[in-house]
């Protein structure tokens, strides 16, 4: 994937935008327990390397497949059918 052309000013912004959404409460929520699962799966033997943890299959999946709600589109998914471990 290409990497996004933007403008200095655009750029900071966006930064901003980005770390603002990775910090919410969810997204540490989704992160903190991805760590865990792919620690414990690596401690298994699994090789994770190059894929995500899908928080709706509750299944490692490549990058790849892991986008856009398994090809339905992101518009159509809504936040309930995320799980994480402590919710």
């Amino acid at each position: 994937m290409a990497k996004q052309k933007l403008t200095p000013t655009a750029k900071r912004m966006k930064a901003i935008r980005d770390k603002k959404a990775a910090m919410t409460a969810d997204r540490r929520k989704k992160k903190a327990e991805n760590q865990r699962k792919r620690r414990a799966a690596k401690k298994a033997g699994k090789n994770v390397k190059g894929k995500d943890f899908d928080h709706k299959d509750r299944k490692f999946k490549s990058v790849k497949a892991n986008r856009g709600n398994d090809g339905k589109g992101t518009k159509r998914e809504g936040k309930r059918k995320y799980r994480t471990s402590k919710s």
